[in-house]
C-alpha cells in the first residue's frame, strides 16, 4: 500500500528547503509535473512495475489509492507532504485547487504497457485511515 511522509524541511531567513533524501524506495528516471483545472480528474491508472513519489508543489489536492485489499485517501496541502505510490496502487488525483501544481518522481521511464487502466473490481474494501 501507499506511504505517506512527511518529508524534512529545512528553514531559513531565505527561505525553506525540502528534501526527498533517503525517503524514495530507489533511483529516479522519470520526473514531470502536473497542473490542472478545478473539477478534473487526473491518474485513474495503476502500473505493472513503476512506483511513484507525489508530492504537492503549490495548492492542494485528493489522492484516492485502492490497492485491490485496501482503499485510502490522502489530502496534499503542503510542499513537505509526499505519497509514495506502489505499482499496485490503482489511484485518482482529484480536488484540485486552482494554483494546485504536483511534481511526481518515478522509478521507470514512460512506458505504455507499463500502465494499467482498469481499476480493481469492487467488493468490499478495508478502509485505512484518510490522511490529511
Amino acid at each position: 500500500m501507499s506511504k505517506f511522509l512527511e518529508l524534512q524541511c529545512f528553514d531559513s531567513e531565505s527561505g525553506s528547503l525540502t528534501v526527498f533524501e533517503k525517503h524514495l524506495p530507489g533511483s529516479i528516471k522519470r520526473v514531470f509535473y502536473i497542473h490542472c483545472e478545478e473539477g478534473k480528474v487526473r491518474g485513474g491508472h495503476r502500473h505493472k512495475k513503476t512506483w511513484q513519489a507525489i508530492t504537492c508543489l503549490t495548492g492542494s489536492c485528493r489522492i484516492y489509492i485502492n490497492n485491490g485489499q485496501y482503499e485510502q485517501e490522502y489530502f496534499l496541502f503542503s510542499p513537505n507532504q509526499c505519497i509514495i505510490l506502489q505499482p499496485e496502487d490503482w489511484h485518482i488525483m482529484d480536488s484540485f485547487s486552482k494554483s494546485c501544481i504536483l511534481l511526481v518522481l518515478a522509478n521507470e521511464l514512460y512506458d505504455p504497457s507499463d500502465y494499467i487502466d482498469e481499476p480493481y473490481e469492487l467488493k468490499t474494501m478495508k478502509n485505512a485511515d484518510t490522511i490529511s
